[in-house]
Order: C-alpha cells, then sequence, then structure tokens
C-alpha cells in the first residue's frame, strides 16, 4: 500500500478527534517529508476551542472510565497491542513518510511502541493496596490508589508512535481519560494509533487527539482548565520548563522526559568489537534523535586509537538515504533548521581544533547530514556540552577515573550514560559515581517498557515505563478506620 493512499485513508485534514468522532478545523497546517522537503500532507490545525472540547469529552467520559473493572481495561489494552503488531506495516510506512527514519528503525520503534499496550494491559490488573494496624493500635490503615483524572500528554517527533504509547497506556490502566497533543512534526502516526485505540474497544471521549500547529496555545489551555489533573509532557528542557512554570500556578501533577546528553564510556579492559557495536546503536539508532542517544565519547587512550579505527570504518560504510530505500540505516534529521544547527556545531568544533576523523556519506536532497566522527575535541568544548540530536560522535580521550567522573557528571542533563568495561565491578563503580537516571552496561539501549525510564537534574521528573510508570497517573489514598 503506498504511503499517499495510507494518508488519505487517514483523513488527515479531520485529524482531530473529540468524543470518538473525527474533526477538521478552522484551517490546516503542512506535514512534510523530511526525505524529500516536499509537503506529505494536510493536517487538520486545532486552537484553544478545540483543546476546550477535548477536555470536555475527557471529562465526561472520566468517571465511566475510571468505575470500569481492571479486566475491563487490561482487555482493551491487550487488543491494542495486538491492533498495533498486526498493522505494523502501515504504521512502519507512516514513520518512515513523516520522521523519515529508516524502515528497520521505524518497524523497531512500532514493535516498542506496542509494548506498552501489552505491558501496562498486565499491570492494570495488578491492583496494589495495603492493610495493617497502625503502631498505635487504635485504628487500621488501609491504602488504595485512584486515577488522578484527566490527563492531558504532550509527546516529541523522534519517537511518534512510542513516545505516544508510552503516556497513553499506562494512563487508561491507571483509569485516567486522555487529551493527547502529538508534535505538529509527525501527527499522523498518532492519529493511526488512535484509530487502533477505537477499534479495540475505547470508549468514546476517553483518548481524544488534538493536532495543532499552535503548540504553545494548545498546552496553555489545558495546564489552566481546572478539569486538567495531570500533564506528562517529553521534549526539551527550555519547553518543559516553560510548561513546569504555567503548571505551577495550579499546583499541576507533572511529569517531565526532558533533554539528555550521554556520554559513552569505553575503559581499558573493554571488549572493543562490544564497544563498537554498542557504539553504533545508541549514537545512530533514529540517526541520533534521540534523548538517550550517546552524545560524547570517552574512551581510555590505552584503546583510543583502535575504537576510532573501529568506529571510523563502521561509521564511514554507514548508508544513508531515504526509508523508500530498504538498504538505509540512516534517515534525514527532522528538518532543515535542523540540518543547518547541526552543520554550524561541525563547523565551530572543527574550528576549535576537532578533526573529522570519519564521514559517511549523504545525499545532497532532503534534510541529510553525514554521520561523522570527531577525534582530538576539547574536553572543554562546547559540543560536549549541548546536546546534539544528531548524527555527529566526538571522542574524548581520558586516563583518570576521577578526571573521567567529573568530564561526564560536569552537565545539567542526567538522562543515560553508557559504560563498557572487561569488569562488571569497574562498569558497576563508574556507572554508581555518573549521575544518570539510566546506565546501560556493556549495552547500547537502555529503553524497555519494564524497565523505570528518566533522568536526573534538568532531564525530568518522575518516570516512565514499570510500576512506577502507572502511579505516575495515580493519586494515593489511605483511610484511617478506628474499631
Amino acid at each position: 500500500m503506498r504511503v499517499n493512499d495510507i494518508i488519505t485513508g487517514l483523513r488527515a485534514a479531520e485529524s482531530i478527534i473529540i468524543g470518538g468522532q473525527a474533526k477538521a478545523a478552522p484551517s490546516t497546517f503542512t506535514v512534510d517529508d523530511p526525505a524529500t522537503g516536499q509537503p506529505l500532507a494536510e493536517v487538520a490545525d486545532g486552537g484553544t476551542a478545540e483543546a476546550v472540547a477535548a477536555v470536555d469529552a475527557a471529562a465526561g467520559a472520566f468517571a465511566a472510565w475510571a468505575g470500569a473493572t481492571p479486566r475491563f481495561r487490561a482487555d482493551i489494552l491487550r487488543r491494542a497491542y495486538e491492533l498495533m503488531v498486526a498493522d505494523a506495516d502501515r504504521l512502519t510506512a507512516l514513520i518512515c513518510a513523516e520522521n523519515g527514519k529508516s524502515a528497520v528503525d521505524a518497524r523497531g520503534e512500532v514493535i516498542y511502541a506496542a509494548e506498552f499496550f501489552r505491558w501496562f494491559g498486565e499491570e492494570a490488573v495488578r491492583t496494589e493496596g495495603e492493610y495493617g494496624l497502625s503502631p498505635s493500635g487504635l485504628a487500621r490503615t488501609i491504602v488504595t490508589h485512584r486515577p488522578v483524572g484527566v490527563a492531558a500528554l504532550i509527546t516529541p517527533w523522534n519517537f511518534p508512535a512510542a513516545m505516544a504509547t508510552r503516556k497513553i497506556a499506562p494512563a487508561l490502566a491507571a483509569g485516567c481519560t486522555v487529551v493527547l497533543k502529538p508534535a505538529g512534526l509527525t501527527p499522523l502516526t498518532a492519529l493511526a494509533i488512535f484509530e487502533i485505540l477505537a477499534q479495540a474497544g475505547v470508549p468514546d471521549g476517553v483518548v481524544n487527539l488534538v493536532t495543532t500547529a499552535k503548540p504553545a496555545e494548545v498546552a496553555s489551555a489545558w495546564l489552566a482548565d481546572d478539569r486538567v489533573k495531570k500533564v506528562s509532557f517529553t521534549g526539551s528542557t527550555g519547553v518543559g520548563r516553560t510548561l513546569l512554570e504555567q503548571a505551577s500556578a495550579r499546583i499541576l501533577n507533572a511529569s517531565m522526559e526532558l533533554g539528555g546528553n550521554a556520554p559513552f564510556v569505553v575503559t581499558a579492559d573493554a571488549d572493543i568489537d562490544a564497544a563498537v557495536e554498542g557504539a553504533m546503536v545508541a549514537k545512530f539508532r533514529n540517526g541520533g534523535q534521540a534523548c538517550t542517544a550517546a552524545n560524547r565519547f570517552y574512551v581510555h587512550s590505552d584503546v583510543a586509537d583502535r575504537f576510532i579505527a573501529r568506529f571510523g570504518a563502521a561509521i564511514a560504510e554507514l548508508r544513508v538515504g531515504p526509508a523508500a530505500d530498504q538498504r538505509s540505516q540512516v534517515g534525514p534529521v527532522i528538518s532543515a533548521r535542523a540540518a543547518e544547527t547541526l552543520r554550524a556545531l561541525l563547523e565551530s568544533t572543527v574550528a576549535a581544533g576537532a578533526t573529522v576523523a570519519a564521514q559517511a556519506h549523504a545525499p545532497s536532497t532532503g534534510y541529510f547530514v553525514e554521520p561523522t566522527l570527531l577525534t582530538g575535541v576539547p574536553a572543554d568544548a562546547e559540543i560536549l556540552r549541548t546536546e546534539i540530536f544528531g548524527p555527529v560522535a566526538p571522542v574524548v580521550v581520558w586516563e583518570n577515573e576521577d578526571q573521567l567522573i567529573e568530564w561526564i557528571n560536569d552537565t545539567e542533563y542526567g538522562l543515560a550514560a553508557y559504560v563498557y568495561a572487561g569488569r562488571l565491578q569497574d562498569a558497576l563503580r563508574i556507572a554508581e559515581r555518573t549521575d544518570a537516571g539510566m546506565v546501560g552496561i556493556n549495552r547500547g539501549i537502555v529503553s524497555d517498557p519494564s524497565a523505570p525510564f528518566g533522568g536526573t537534574k534538568q532531564s525530568g521528573l518522575g518516570r516512565e515505563g514499570a510500576r512506577v510508570g502507572l502511579h505516575e497517573f495515580q493519586e494515593t489514598q489511605y483511610f484511617s478506620v478506628g474499631d
């Protein structure tokens, strides 16, 4: 099935879904194909009126959904998982078209995204509670959990399927109703997921979607609405700060998954082949456009030459191109602006003394940037303090572990990190000294629906996935019961 036919079937211009009904807006905005720079679809451009109407529907549906049995909610989420896996071809094509990532990366995202429906469907029936005698013996204590209420979910463009399901699934499992604003650069995948949720049996009004080219307007309307009890945002730290300022006016329950600046450490006794393999995944999955992407590489001086030679050779062999070419391993970056920013960062780093040690070829049309290995990077270079969000890998050589720890923790971010070491004890010691919420040890991937995803410092608040992901959409309540 051709992408144009898939998009036509989505009725993208009527992409606002409120109370189970697809609606148009007074105007539309254009979604581009980053592989060509050409228009892909026209999508409904919602504003304050649509944002409020979405909350109307979510608030109206909340009591019935919150009162539904855990098994009822779990069965719907399980069906959503099965439907999403069965629809993997269509979803993969949509992600490739609007996001630009390779077909392999896109299909991997679809399967990963579907897992959140399965995981939280299983968690929905594992209800928790506590009962006990108070220390004084004067009362019995009963602790329970209930859904927080209407949840406003705001997702980014880099994982248009997974970032939506990672929020929707726990919210629904907890008994919350949802209003979702996907990124304006990649709204089509969210629309397809909402079709799947409807097919799975989610009642009208439980999930509501507002596509928009005016994200601040929609988000502000939700954060100011007393009926919205939760905001969950994934995106840049700068936008997160703004949303937290707005949320503070209502003391609104907020979860924030923000920026990252992940170090990738290679010790003197690391398995170099394994480290290079992990580096290729940690750096170039989704073209480096991930908050968990390895951002800066710290390689021990004893193995630096070997690592750089093998890493550089692997980078030079990367096939860069549109997802339509099934051989492509790295696609374009998301926009012309992103490409310009990356090229400027490369030029300034080289001007400061770094060397381009290896580079892959990239097409000259579309928003493509050459995967690049930089060596001779000073430990205080600006690129090491910037979330690169693209296929550029700067390498710093280290010798002293205390100095290494100082370097890798010298950032406002603390989302992810990676350590490759021969001795597990060394890897764990470095991981324990690293100020990050997640550390991959001899592994280039940290994300897993069953594990708590989130960071420290200005990388965010709260966790997604695992059991704790469900708690993010619940309030704890206790009853003190007298004799």
